[in-house]
């Protein structure tokens, strides 16, 4: 199989485009501070794309999309990490797959799909402010609604005594 300069010229600039989409979302990761970053979001979309590109020139779309899917999730799986009660990682994870499915539909030539596909993921990642004081609120409304527990008398000295203490004392 002979890939003329112009093919492979055109399989280059979907690399670019991929590897900046890619850098894009990791933008956003990266100022709020998580270890993935640009660097590894490139790397993602830029891979998804090129395996995918390589497996239309081979004929092999399905089983080698399989493969991208199931590899990446392995590298998702490596990044969640659970503490005590707590999940780490799930929204890293997740991006990370959303990211190989830009490089993917870069691959196959869905450039709005991708371009519009990796600004909702920014979007979504910086609604994080949104979404948290929609919690906090939620969680103060949840305790207003929440029936406030009486004061108690304080308990007898002698349990067998039903007399409040400051009658008994007095």
């Amino acid at each position: 199989m002979d890939i003329d300069a112009i093919d492979q010229l055109e399989i280059m600039g979907r690399l670019a485009l991929a590897a900046m989409l890619g850098g894009f979302i990791g933008l956003e990761r990266e100022l709020r501070g998580y270890p993935a970053g640009i660097r590894t979001y490139a790397l993602v979309t830029f891979g998804a794309a090129l395996f995918t590109d390589v497996s239309q020139l081979l004929g092999g779309d399905d089983r080698v999309a399989a493969g991208i899917v199931t590899g990446i999730g392995f590298l998702g799986a490596s990044v969640v990490f659970r503490e005590g009660y707590t999940v780490r990682g799930i929204t890293t994870a997740a991006t990370i797959w959303s990211a190989t499915a830009i490089g993917m539909a870069i691959g196959r030539e869905l450039y709005l799909v991708a371009g519009l596909g990796a600004l909702l993921v920014f979007i979504i990642l910086e609604a994080k402010p949104v979404t948290g004081r929609i919690d906090d609120f939620m969680r103060r409304i949840g305790g207003e609604l929440r029936e406030e527990p009486h004061e108690a008398e304080p308990p007898p000295i002698n349990p067998g005594s039903s007399e409040p203490r400051e009658k008994r004392d007095g």
